[in-house]
């Protein structure tokens, strides 16, 4: 699940085990999607999870937290610290869901600030960590493309929470271009390969981010990190990100938006120097060497192991 969440994961020094089924079913698919894995990343097959010797067990979604474990993990298996990582805010009632994961010596990981707030996690101990990025090297800002391009998996079929309606209405004021998993059906150009849609959005004159109500995506921080200015809606986690004619412009209306787009388009030195803002701002906030610290310091905790000195 999550796999570009994943790999970045994967830049804290453990062995990480990723659990595989015949057929590669959603969540079980393996280490696919092109991305660099590290030595310390392995496939371990379901039916070989309950002989092996881990230190915790992580969850990304649902399902295999209430359902799987119990036929996925030995009885001693079973006792191990639990880690679930929420990417995302409630998708139910925003401010009164019960968080489904209720483990009193686990340990409940949400990605943004604005998500903790929002989720009810009742008893579990929570702790937010923020999102780390490392792009592939040599990715930079361009903005050669006077357009705007968007980064959204199947955006058609997930309509107006994701922005769908959004993305038509600015498109039809400014140039916007669309990637990701069917995004041919809005006239987009299909889906880019992990690796390869840094240095693809580099091109581009802005980030738009057309999502109503989401987690803050892992696309929006690469494209601060590469140093394309972002235009968004001032919603979630992003309205914290984004400081209006620094590094980009939010707002929660669309002309206002269609207006920083324009403004953007006209004036190249402009966008570079938001880019370059952003990509400064989203080095320090969402560095990878931050992340592997928090990490480290959140699984000790969970596992009652002490932390090594220096592990960044």
């Amino acid at each position: 699940m999550h796999g570009n969440y994943l790999y970045y994961l994967s830049q804290v020094p453990h062995d990480f085990y990723v659990v595989t089924r015949p057929g590669n079913p959603p969540g079980y698919a393996g280490l696919g999607g092109g991305l660099p894995w590290g030595p310390n990343v392995h496939e371990v097959p379901w039916d070989q999870v309950g002989e092996r010797d881990f230190d915790c067990v992580l969850f990304q979604s649902r399902q295999p937290y209430l359902e799987d474990r119990h036929r996925l993990l030995s009885p001693r298996q079973q006792e191990l610290p639990f880690v679930y990582i929420e990417h995302d805010p409630p998708q139910a009632h925003p401010t009164n869901t019960s968080h489904w994961f209720q483990e009193e010596h686990g340990l409940l990981v949400h990605v943004t600030p604005f998500n903790a707030l929002m989720w009810d996690s009742g008893q579990t101990p929570t702790r937010v960590i923020e999102h780390g990025v490392l792009l592939p090297p040599g990715v930079a800002y361009r903005g050669d493309l006077p357009r705007g391009i968007a980064v959204v998996n199947h955006l058609r079929r997930r309509g107006r929470r994701l922005g769908a309606d959004v993305f038509e209405a600015l498109r039809a004021q400014a140039p916007l271009d669309l990637i990701g998993m069917d995004s041919e059906s809005m006239g987009g150009l299909g889906e880019i390969s992990n690796t390869g849609v840094a240095e693809f959005v580099s091109r581009y004159r802005f980030f738009f981010n057309p999502i109503r109500y989401t987690s803050l995506g892992l696309s929006v921080v690469e494209a601060m990190m590469a140093g394309v200015p972002v235009v968004g809606l001032a919603t979630t986690e992003l309205a914290t990100v984004i400081d209006n004619g620094v590094n980009g412009y939010v707002d929660t209306r669309l002309d206002r938006l269609a207006d920083a787009m324009q403004e953007l388009l006209a004036d190249p030195e402009l966008a570079r120097d938001w880019g370059e803002a952003g990509r400064l701002y989203a080095m320090e906030r969402f560095g990878i060497e931050r992340f592997v610290d928090d990490w480290m310091a959140a699984l000790a905790l969970v596992t009652r192991c002490p932390e090594p000195a220096g592990t960044a």
